[in-house]
């Protein structure tokens, strides 16, 4: 059974191997036994690889998410059956060709694209828990967040789009602003020096409880002006590796809150699977959809490491 393993930490081109596993045994009373099909490969995997995040025991299977077909159930499952399509379980190990797990927490996804639905394990709850653990937002409230042609500013929209929400989405590409509008975005608007003050005209004094960084530097001041008072700011990644840079003057005078989001850390473990299942009937109509860049088979991992550097949602496709 071919999988994708580490024995140390270090650059991903060094340590990464596709190595040959013992396929697992059948299930036991509530397991079941999944094909994996397809996984995203995220920045986060290679974070992990460098250790520099977290540093799981090893030798490691990596693979954050994805998505499998269930092949043996065990005693006792009554809920997936053999042929159903599941979301496989957040840092589960998914680049491997066979999977054993729990049942507990599995369910049938709906009818759709398998590329899609690979990836509602990771940034559907991320966008999902951002919107409502840190403010108290109501239906018609403004949220504004930049990188919004990420995978989870793509389910930001949607999600908000679906809670009554609107939102301001900032991007530093402008050919895919006609494409985000298309997708449910509100504001859709070049991330340069004139975006507040353009956005605050078209939304006049509209409240914008929630601003989401993912990209660093100074970008989160432009969302910290656009922000309400007593609003918060939240981010989830640091696209371009700097500081967060804000003007303490603002964030004072505004009474803002800052906060960082990581969707693995523990308190989170019980709140990603219904954050999920809002998110899959969205992949299956349409209303969420993030273009992959470029889909790999697990033989080519090092290649899709390559191509994940530099940019673009990128799938691996694990089982043959």
């Amino acid at each position: 059974m071919r999988a994708i393993q580490i024995t140390q930490f270090g650059k991903p081109e060094d340590v990464v191997r596709v190595v040959d596993l013992q396929e697992p045994p059948a299930p036991s009373a509530g397991e079941v036994k999944v094909a994996v099909e397809f996984s995203p490969l995220n920045l986060h995997d290679l974070l992990v690889v460098s250790g520099a995040l977290v540093r799981p025991p090893l030798p490691l299977v990596l693979g954050n998410e994805g998505v499998g077909r269930v092949i043996e159930v065990g005693v006792g499952v009554a809920t997936v059956a053999v042929g159903d399509l599941v979301v496989l379980p957040l840092f589960g190990g998914a680049w491997r060709e066979r999977l054993l797990l729990p049942a507990e927490g599995l369910f049938r996804l709906p009818e759709g694209g398998v590329e899609q639905f690979s990836m509602l394990g990771s940034n559907p709850p991320t966008a999902g828990l951002i919107l409502s653990e840190y403010t108290d937002l109501k239906p018609g409230d403004w949220i504004v967040q930049n990188a919004a042609n990420s995978g989870v500013g793509r389910s930001l929209i949607a999600l908000a789009k679906a809670r009554g929400f609107r939102t301001v989405n900032l991007v530093r590409d402008e050919s895919v602003l006609a494409e985000l509008t298309a997708a449910g975005a509100d504001i859709v608007h070049r991330d340069d020096a004139t975006a507040a003050e353009d956005v605050r005209r078209a939304i006049g004094d509209a409240r914008v409880a929630l601003a989401v960084d993912s990209v660093g530097g100074d970008a989160p001041a432009r969302l910290l002006d656009l922000l309400s008072d007593g609003g918060s700011l939240v981010t989830y990644a640091s696209a371009t590796g700097q500081p967060m840079s804000v003007n303490a003057l603002t964030l004072i005078g505004k009474r803002a809150t800052v906060r960082g989001f990581f969707a693995g850390h523990f308190d989170y473990a019980t709140k990603l699977l219904p954050v999920i299942r809002e998110a899959a009937p969205l992949v299956a109509s349409g209303a969420l959809f993030v273009p992959p860049a470029a889909v790999f088979d697990l033989d080519d991992i090092h290649a899709a490491i390559e191509q994940v550097v530099r940019g673009g949602k990128i799938l691996l496709k694990v089982a043959r």
